[in-house]
């Protein structure tokens, strides 16, 4: 299949992964099946934007509202979270893919914590031969990553006159660019607090699936839709007739 010009890609892609309990469920399977095809569907984004030459892929894996499910669901998200970590930095690493979270990660216990450490130090690679930053957004909330950086401004320069650059250096995000595309899976036609200020001016994209079925094609397509549209800003000399 071709690929996009390389002029029309966009440079961050981010993606809400929606619908993994809903996939397991139309097939009679548990819960545990949807979410573990979910992280086999987030390996191959990764090696397709790598493929693709995308600068950053940031994933939203676990939002602060994940927390209210049931206790049960939650323990088997961290059990695959913290199994995916193992299992995957060493293909990260190989493939130049340097790992970063986002998030209220004082919410998860010490031994997650420690790994996401460890992972994010083990994929640190040389920006001359990276390839991809792969940001992932865990116990995270695009309201929380607001106030967070508004608390973070008032403790280090409470007098400093507020700028939008200014604002958005204190953000969790603030060593990336915004994201030119987000693709929300899971039929729902909402961004659900994530990426609240980042996304002022992203391209929105809400394919009609769930996050499992979620293959290089779908992401090929979401590209190509991407390529189609015409970013302006809100500057009307750019509108196209």
């Amino acid at each position: 299949m071709e690929g996009n010009n390389t002029e029309t890609l966009p440079q961050h892609v981010a993606i809400i992964m929606d619908g993994n309990n809903r996939w397991a469920t139309e097939r009679n399977l548990p819960g545990v099946a949807g979410h573990k095809e979910g992280v086999k569907r987030a390996r191959e984004a990764v090696e397709y934007a790598v493929q693709k030459g995308l600068s950053t892929l940031t994933l939203f894996a676990f939002s602060s509202e994940n927390w209210g499910r049931s206790s049960e669901e939650v323990n088997l998200l961290m059990r695959l979270l913290n199994t995916a970590l193992r299992e995957e930095v060493p293909n990260l690493v190989k493939n130049s893919v340097q790992l970063s979270f986002i998030g209220d990660l004082t919410q998860f216990d010490k031994d997650l914590i420690d790994q996401m450490k460890r992972s994010e130090e083990l994929t640190s690679c040389d920006p001359k031969v990276k390839k991809l930053d792969l940001v992932v957004a865990a116990s995270y909330g695009g309201r929380w990553d607001i106030v967070n950086a508004i608390q973070k401004l008032q403790e280090s320069s409470p007098n400093e006159t507020i700028t939008e650059d200014i604002f958005s250096s204190y953000l969790s995000t603030s060593a990336f660019e915004d994201p030119d595309l987000c693709i929300r899976t899971g039929n729902e036609l909402r961004v659900s607090n994530f990426l609240l200020w980042q996304l002022a001016y992203s391209e929105l994209y809400f394919p009609n699936i769930l996050w499992p079925d979620f293959d290089d094609n779908q992401f090929e397509y979401a590209l190509k839709e991407y390529s189609k549209r015409t970013r302006r800003f809100g500057d009307k000399s750019n509108f196209k007739q």
